[in-house]
């Protein structure tokens, strides 16, 4: 399905985690989609690069450095968007990190629960799960004013919370989940959809390391990050409305559709 360059255009979109792999693929699928999207994720050469290569594309992008782990730096991001657009029509939460963080060979020797030091459960979990909640927490309150809103929280698929070696990426977005589905009752009655995002199996992304990559494509088919970006603009516009409390795969994403018809 060829995206319609019009579609999003009234849209503005915030996504965090987006300087690179799947935030950069979602955020350049918007952009092509008509939407005005800020870029959110740690500042520094990495999130300004990603934005200057959307801008010299024609592109209406703006960086904004965001740690979403400090509530500080998520106000920050939230009285921007208030001085700068005025409204916030999607807020996209995909900034995390992997398993390489505690183990960087974690999909060719998986490494068990017992063996992650607690400063790095702590820390994946503080990125990956209160992240969203902090990011989500700040945006609320905008989009309740406004009437209207989609947050959009990126996940993985069941079996990696079940896989062997997978602590604690596995319980952050397992716990990601119920977050999700408990926000989107508890938005419901605001007006604001609710989603969950995956895309399907491994991604080429900075989430696996370069040095086992080769070693990776022999057992698991790796996935482009741009299978995001039809689901993601499909969950950002006006044919998603009504839509809440959904998981929705990428790679399944044409057969979910079918499904709603």
């Amino acid at each position: 399905m060829p995206m319609n360059t019009k579609e999003l255009r009234n849209i503005h979109a915030l996504v965090t985690g987006a300087s690179s792999g799947l935030g950069f693929s979602m955020a350049e699928a918007l952009l092509q989609a008509g939407a005005t999207v800020a870029l959110a994720s740690r500042g520094g050469t990495k999130l300004d690069q990603a934005v200057e290569k959307l801008k010299r594309e024609g592109y209406p992008a703006v960086g904004i450095p965001l740690d979403v782990r400090s509530e500080q730096s998520v106000n920050h991001a939230v009285e921007w968007v208030k001085r700068e657009w005025g409204k916030l029509d999607v807020l996209i939460n995909n900034a995390g990190i992997g398993m390489r963080t505690v183990n960087p060979r974690f999909l060719v020797e998986p490494q068990p629960f017992f063996k992650v030091t607690p400063e790095g459960f702590r820390d994946l979990i503080d990125i990956n799960l209160t992240g969203y909640f902090l990011v989500a927490r700040g945006f609320a309150p905008l989009m309740m004013e406004q009437g209207h809103g989609r947050m959009i929280n990126i996940s993985m698929n069941h079996e990696t919370m079940k896989r062997k070696g997978f602590v604690p990426y596995g319980p952050s977005r397992a716990a990601t989940e119920s977050l999700s589905y408990i926000m989107a009752e508890d938005l419901k009655e605001y007006g604001i959809m609710v989603n969950m995002l995956l895309p399907g199996g491994a991604t080429t992304t900075g989430m696996i390391p370069d040095e086992v990559r080769k070693e990776t494509e022999s057992k698991f088919q790796l996935l482009d990050p741009r299978v995001m970006a039809e689901p993601i603009v499909f969950l950002a516009s006006a044919a998603a409305e009504g839509i809440t409390g959904e998981r929705v795969v990428a790679t399944d994403f044409q057969d979910w559709l079918l499904k709603r018809k």
